[in-house]
């Protein structure tokens, strides 16, 4: 079975992510602190914290997806974990690169609601399926999304394998 895909070059994520900041920024919402979720979220994060000129930006690690459509049966998080002191009454953008099943982002959300004034989410792309509804989403797709930074193969292999990758 053939996975229809859709792919993501820089120059378009460069004009996708202003898209994206520019939603924000037209709600009227400003965020105290941007929180990436790793590792597509970190350079969403980044470039909406350029655009929306948000210096403070937190990383949660969730591990979920194992591959091209494999994935853990449940989102995990991993160390090192957020530092929850000074969020109170802090304004959170949770920034991902997509919200496919949701779980990654709904996970994240639920650990921040009660602990900050407002949180929302902002991704680049979210699927129909998706449990979460994000607030700001630049496209919707049903497609396996290549993002840029993850489309061409890892140079090395995985810590422990440490093994050399022949780039294609």
């Amino acid at each position: 079975m053939t996975i229809e895909r859709e792919t993501l070059t820089w120059d378009r994520y460069g004009e996708a992510v202003r898209r994206l900041a520019r939603q924000v920024a037209d709600d009227g919402y400003r965020p105290d602190i941007i929180l990436a979720i790793a590792r597509g979220g970190l350079f969403v994060a980044g470039s909406l914290g350029y655009a929306l000129s948000v210096k403070n930006l937190y990383v949660m690690n969730i591990e979920y997806y194992t591959g091209v459509g494999t994935r853990l049966d449940v989102p995990v998080m991993l160390p090192p974990y957020q530092d929850e002191m000074n969020l109170d009454g802090a304004r959170i953008l949770i920034a991902d690169d997509v919200a496919d099943t949701g779980n990654t982002i709904k996970v994240v959300h639920e650990h921040c609601q009660n602990r900050v004034a407002d949180v929302r989410t902002a991704v680049l792309y979210q699927k129909p399926h998706s449990l979460v509804d994000c607030e700001y989403v630049w496209k919707y797709t049903e497609r396996w999304i290549n993002f840029p930074w993850s489309t061409k193969p890892p140079i090395v292999g995985p810590p422990g394998g440490g093994e050399m990758i022949l780039d294609a």
